[in-house]
C-alpha cells in the first residue's frame, strides 16, 4: 500500500494525465486488495478522488463517471479479470472459515508493476461518454425542470416541497407524470 500510495504522490507531482493516474492507483488499489470488505468501493472512490485532487472537475461537482461504469459493469468486470485471472495459475491459496481467501506465496511482483493500458482506456472511454454524453443531458434536464418550477410558480403559489414534486417529471417518462405523481393529489391552496 504504502508503494500505491507513493506511486500516487510521484504520478501527480510528475503531472501525469490525471485519468492515467486514476486509472492507476483505483485499479491498483482492488489488485492489491488489502481489506477483506470494501475494495470495490474505495477502488471507485479513489478515482472521484484523483480526478478531484487533480482539479479534472470543478470543485464541488460530483462527476458522474462511476454512473457509467455500473452501465458497463460486464466491460468493468472484464477489465479487472483481464489482468486478475491469467495470474492465478501463479497464487496458491485456500479458503478460509470466513469465506474469504488465504494467500499462501509471495505475490507482490504479480501486482507491482501492472501493464494498466486495459485499465486506462475503460476508464477513458467512461470518462469520454460522461462529458459527451451523460452531463450534456443531466444539464438539460436540469435545465427543464428549472424552467418547469419557475413556470409552476409563476400560475401557483404552493410550499416548495410542492412544487419539486409537481416539476419533477422523470426522464424515463418523457415529459409525462409517473402513475404515482397522478395518483397523489395536490392540496388546493384554500386547503380542500
Amino acid at each position: 500500500m504504502k508503494g500505491l500510495i507513493d506511486a500516487n504522490a510521484r504520478m501527480r507531482d510528475d503531472g501525469i494525465d490525471a485519468v492515467l493516474q486514476a486509472a492507476s492507483t483505483a485499479f491498483g488499489f482492488v489488485y492489491v486488495h488489502p481489506l477483506q470488505d470494501g475494495n470495490g468501493r474505495l477502488h471507485r472512490c479513489l478515482i472521484h478522488h484523483v480526478l478531484a485532487e487533480r482539479k479534472f472537475t470543478p470543485p464541488g461537482m460530483v462527476f458522474p463517471v462511476l454512473s457509467v461504469m455500473l452501465d458497463r459493469i460486464d466491460d468493468y468486470r472484464n477489465t479487472i479479470q483481464s489482468h486478475s485471472r491469467p495470474l492465478m495459475d501463479f497464487i496458491d491459496w485456500k479458503p478460509t472459515a470466513d469465506r474469504n481467501v488465504e494467500v499462501l506465496n509471495d505475490t507482490a511482483d504479480l501486482y507491482r508493476y501492472f501493464d494498466c493500458t486495459d485499465e486506462a482506456e475503460f476508464l477513458y472511454q467512461c470518462v469520454k461518454r460522461t462529458v459527451e454524453h451523460d452531463l450534456p443531458h443531466e444539464i438539460d434536464y436540469l435545465r427543464r425542470h428549472d424552467e418547469a418550477r419557475r413556470k409552476i410558480m409563476d400560475t401557483v403559489e404552493m410550499p416548495d416541497r410542492l412544487e419539486d414534486r409537481s416539476a419533477s417529471v422523470h426522464p424515463a417518462e418523457q415529459g409525462r407524470a409517473s402513475q404515482e405523481k397522478k395518483r397523489t393529489r395536490i392540496p388546493e391552496a384554500n386547503g380542500r
